[in-house]
């Protein structure tokens, strides 16, 4: 869980069921339930695979 975190000024615009690709993390798409004008939540829907994990074996 992020607390707080950068995002671009667009998402303060986001609807839910859009997804965004926060970079290096994954997808994600508004919380309708728990978000608020002030503090919206995102939830992860696809997480990105990390192949530089690989590369160090």
């Amino acid at each position: 869980m992020i607390k707080q975190g950068f995002a671009e000024p667009s998402l303060k615009d986001a609807v839910a069921g859009k997804a965004f690709q926060f970079e290096r993390e994954g997808y994600f798409c508004l919380d309708s339930r728990h978000s608020t004008a002030e503090k919206p939540v995102f939830n992860r829907t696809v997480g990105l695979r990390d192949t530089w994990a690989k590369v160090g074996e």
